[in-house]
């Protein structure tokens, strides 16, 4: 995780138990990030389809999978926030298009918004 981002997160969320879990799990190496944006560049793959189609729930839902076996339990309520933070945050909105092309991030939030529903207003 870029220093920077680690830094802003851990002041966000190092009391929690996700964040302590994170500490424990998370490989320093750039590899289980590149795994990542390999997955959000076939999610910007499916931009076309619509966000609540099997392919592109398929397609988040692996993100969720893969950010829980590299980082951290990644809840239905943690991934609403992640989802929201992908389309606002212009950093993470910037690195996720860069994978997958304009407008991935905010497929991105539309389809995690999909999967996670009622878990939003708890985000």
């Amino acid at each position: 995780m870029n220093g920077i981002y680690f830094e802003e997160a851990r002041k966000r969320w190092g009391d929690t138990a996700a964040w302590k879990e994170f500490e424990k799990r998370s490989d320093t190496s750039n590899e289980a990030g590149e795994g990542l944006m390999k997955l959000f560049s076939r999610l910007g793959e499916l931009k076309n389809l619509p966000p609540e189609s099997v392919e592109a729930q398929a397609a988040v839902a692996d993100i969720q999978r893969y950010i829980t076996e590299h980082y951290y339990d990644c809840t239905n309520e943690i991934f609403a926030g992640l989802g929201e933070m992908y389309a606002a945050d212009e950093r993470f909105r910037t690195n996720i298009d860069k994978a997958g092309g304009a407008g991935t991030a905010e497929f991105a939030r539309t389809a995690i918004r999909v999967k996670c529903g009622n878990h939003l207003a708890k985000a």
